[in-house]
């Protein structure tokens, strides 16, 4: 396959020496490369980006993305960069409070800055040993039965068996490669960014009261000291690529609120729009897409960092299993026959939230029907569960409902569960001290634990938690071995 813009030369100068190359080094691009580095693979990342974004925007890490980092061992490592807020108003900005009975160690939001998450991310995948080459992006590619060659903007060559866009919604990789990003292209667009105000708090809270009781997509939230995040409709769907001012804030908050506000000295200021799109493919032969680069969705519910790091830590085992040569031969399928749904579902409930917070009559009377359905809490738990992806459940095949779900942090004998997967393996938790890895212990951990806080005899557990069998016979536990991790 040859992109378009890629012109082929026999005597440029090329390199053999990665195994996988990524473009870009967000969240998704440099947790998949820690991931590929824990099993070794020779990895280089390319961002495009030769400084840190200049605004501090603020993200949110969900219960799955928390849990999935507490694994690797990284989660220490971020917290006290970040802040954390309760697991609650996340559906259509809703307010009710987090409903109990979530079953995890980290049932709440961690608020954290755009800057600190990626540099910690970064940190941690050179730590690991990757490559990262900033100021450096893909222009160009082809790729063989043995593997792809990219072409740089700056037009060096090199060869690696495997590249991955990470490049964001943008995606030149997915560009060149030709997959479809079929979809609806923004509709509305919103303001947002962070600013001081020039009137009390009190006069603000009253406003946005009045005004934003609907779910518009209005309000004015304390950030710090004298500091707000202001989010405001946009007056029209405009070119994005030209960043708003702080005289289209107080144009469009005169507009909704009747006032400005008195805002000033901005810290950052964008605009989103509410374009929901998904790639048609995730994989093209050796070249595949993750994150923002697969999907794009509106920000309402906080999920897009999420999405994009939950597919890092789907696909990263699967690709350092193809590397080292003991996959499976669809093993690096079920990537996007998992994640692909996954973000079809995300996809859904932004479209729906999106709904809620139209000031028409129909969506606002659909609102406050369901404000009310969730005082049930079995409403609210699963509403939250969804997004904050603990509800997953990949279909592995009839059996029962923990099979393909994500085991919790429960205790075990040697310590909590999550810390025994630190290395990035496959888990054999053992209650009958009788069975065994067998021929596959040099990528899957036996732990026999007659004590662990388990309702079935043994789980088999993939490196990203999710339970891959259960049950007790030596036999059946061997098929499932070998169909997750080869013969």
């Amino acid at each position: 396959m040859r992109s378009s813009h890629f012109t082929p030369d026999p005597s440029a100068n090329t390199t053999t020496e990665h195994d996988v190359i990524i473009a870009g080094c967000g969240p998704t691009g440099a947790i998949l490369a820690a991931e590929l580095r824990l099993h070794d693979v020779r990895v280089l990342v390319l961002e495009k980006e030769t400084e840190p974004v200049p605004f501090v925007r603020v993200l949110g890490l969900h219960i799955r993305s928390l849990e999935l980092m507490d694994m690797r061992g990284m989660l220490e490592r971020i917290l006290p960069h970040g802040r954390r807020r309760p697991a609650a108003g996340f559906f259509a900005a809703i307010t009710k409070p987090a409903p109990t009975g979530l079953d995890s160690a980290h049932a709440y939001l961690l608020g954290i800055p755009q800057r600190a998450l990626v540099r910690l991310l970064e940190e941690h995948a050179i730590e690991r040993g990757a490559q990262v080459r900033h100021g450096r992006a893909v222009a160009g590619f082809e790729q063989d039965d043995e593997g792809v060659t990219v072409e740089l903007d700056d037009g060096e060559r090199l060869r690696s068996r495997y590249l991955v866009g990470c490049d964001g919604a943008r995606s030149t990789v997915r560009k060149l490669l030709g997959v479809g990003f079929p979809g609806e292209p923004s509709r509305n667009e919103t303001l947002m960014g962070e600013m001081e105000a020039g009137v009390p708090q009190e006069e603000i809270s009253a406003r946005v009261a009045e005004v934003g009781g609907t779910g518009s997509r209005f309000w004015l939230r304390p950030f710090g000291e004298a500091v707000y995040s202001v989010v405001v409709p946009a007056a029209e769907v405009s070119d994005r690529a030209e960043p708003p001012t702080l005289e289209d804030f107080r144009r469009q908050l005169r507009a909704v609120a009747g006032t400005d506000f008195g805002v000033h000295s901005p810290r950052w200021l964008s605009r989103f729009g509410d374009a929901t799109r998904l790639a048609e493919r995730y994989r093209v032969g050796r070249v595949l897409l993750a994150g923002d680069a697969a999907h794009i969705h509106p920000p309402i519910g906080g999920q897009g960092v999420n999405l994009g790091v939950q597919d890092a830590f789907n696909l990263g085992w699967k690709l350092a299993a193809q590397v080292r040569g003991w996959a499976p031969e669809t093993l690096l399928d079920t990537y996007q026959a998992e994640r692909q749904p996954v973000a079809a579902d995300v996809l859904d409930n932004t479209r729906a939230q999106t709904e809620l917070t139209s000031a028409e009559p129909g969506p606002q009377a659909v609102r406050r029907l369901l404000t009310e359905l969730m005082d049930f809490n079995e409403v609210n738990r699963h509403l939250t569960e969804k997004i904050t992806a603990i509800g997953i459940r990949y279909d592995f095949g009839e059996g029962p409902d923990l099979l393909g779900r994500r085991l919790p942090d429960i205790e075990t004998g040697h310590g909590n569960l999550y810390g025994l997967l630190h290395r990035g393996r496959g888990l054999l938790l053992d209650r009958t001290g009788r069975l065994t890895a067998g021929g596959w212990a040099d990528r899957v951990d036996h732990v026999a634990d007659p004590a662990a806080a388990l309702d079935v005899p043994c789980v088999l557990l993939r490196p990203d938690g999710h339970v891959a069998w259960l049950g007790g016979d030596q036999r059946d536990l061997d098929a499932h071995l070998s169909r997750w991790f080869g013969g």
